[in-house]
């Protein structure tokens, strides 16, 4: 058995932010990842990573799941390195370096890191297209090594996926799109547009210029349309929001039909509330939803509406002031200021 020992004492200098290189990030996934991930994979298991204390919460963070790994001081390897690595030859590594194909290649700046993340992006592309992934323009595509994709997805260019997503099969991601930390079930198109830390079912289609926020759950067949935004809300199946709407903190049902133009007004100054919305909900236009309101199922709401009280499944809801017509105003108004037209 081998414990490898990684020392990360010497090169701050070396770097613009004054953390050791192997806390610099590769295709967004610290370098130090990187190793860890390489050589799991090869069949190591054990790990003690010499730092200053102040890196001890980011290295910590890069440990791969199972296996047995510490941070430390320099001080406290010295101390425990005998009892943490006994029955293993210790390898000790001294310099930075990233996994490239099947070698572990040194580097000793940022500049030369750069340059090494051209070959490993290039061998990312590359396994994802050996599993069934359509990548249509490798040199204008980031791809996380975190990133799992399924067979039959077409990555359009301009795609950007980081963190720990994942992307099921036979989906269509891009152009322009940015994925960090997702779930996204098969079938779906995020088109141009940018999802973080949430969940997306299947089929659910995002975009174009769309945000989806963090802590968002949206059902299968959703669809979160041009330059809407969501943000920590729940959507159950078919619901449709197809244009300039926001909805943040919110609970809603399957099959709501979102009109154009309208919002949760769920932040008072002070604190966020949520808004309830049953099934088969039909938002009109313009509406301002007031929280803490909750919407009733079947119900109706009119165009212009600003509900401020809970509405009853069933109803129509209207909320607005009723058209006047006042004959001849406009012309009286132009003549006041001398206008003939």
């Amino acid at each position: 058995m081998k414990c490898v020992v990684i020392f990360m004492t010497d090169d701050v200098a070396q770097t613009y932010d004054g953390k050791p290189l192997m806390l610099q990030e590769a295709l967004f996934c610290p370098v130090l990842n990187w190793c860890m991930r390489a050589w799991t994979e090869k069949g190591i298991r054990r790990f003690f990573v010499v730092c200053a204390p102040e890196y001890h919460e980011e290295v910590t963070a890069c440990f791969p799941e199972g296996a047995v790994a510490v941070v430390g001081t320099e001080e406290d390897y010295h101390r425990d390195i005998g009892d943490f690595a006994k029955g293993c030859w210790i390898e000790e590594i001294h310099e930075a370096m990233l996994p490239v194909g099947s070698m572990m290649l040194s580097f000793r700046t940022v500049p030369e890191l750069i340059r090494l993340q051209q070959a490993v992006k290039e061998d990312i592309v590359t396994y994802h297209q050996n599993t069934g992934v359509n990548v249509l323009a490798p040199d204008n595509t980031y791809i996380d090594p975190r990133v799992s994709i399924g067979a039959g997805t077409v990555i359009l260019p301009g795609t950007i996926l980081r963190g720990n997503t994942i992307i099921g099969d036979n989906c269509e991601i891009g152009p322009n799109a940015l994925l960090e930390d997702c779930v996204v079930g098969d079938g779906c198109v995020v088109n141009a547009s940018q999802v973080y830390e949430s969940t997306l079912g299947r089929n659910v289609h995002v975009g174009p210029y769309a945000h989806v926020r963090p802590k968002c759950r949206i059902g299968d067949g959703c669809k979160v349309g041009a330059f809407v935004e969501v943000k920590n809300a729940a959507f159950g199946e078919d619901t449709k929001m197809s244009h300039l709407t926001y909805v943040g903190d919110a609970d809603v049902g399957s099959r709501v039909n979102f009109g154009c133009g309208t919002i949760t007004s769920n932040y008072d100054g002070f604190r966020k509330h949520r808004t309830v919305i049953g099934d088969d909900v039909f938002v009109g236009c313009n509406t301002n939803l007031v929280p803490p309101v909750t919407v009733g199922d079947r119900s109706y709401i009119a165009a212009g509406t600003t509900v401020t009280r809970d509405v009853e499944p069933d109803s129509l809801a209207i909320g607005r002031v009723r058209q006047e017509g006042k004959p001849g105003w406009a012309k009286a108004r132009r003549e006041i200021f001398g206008k003939k037209q």
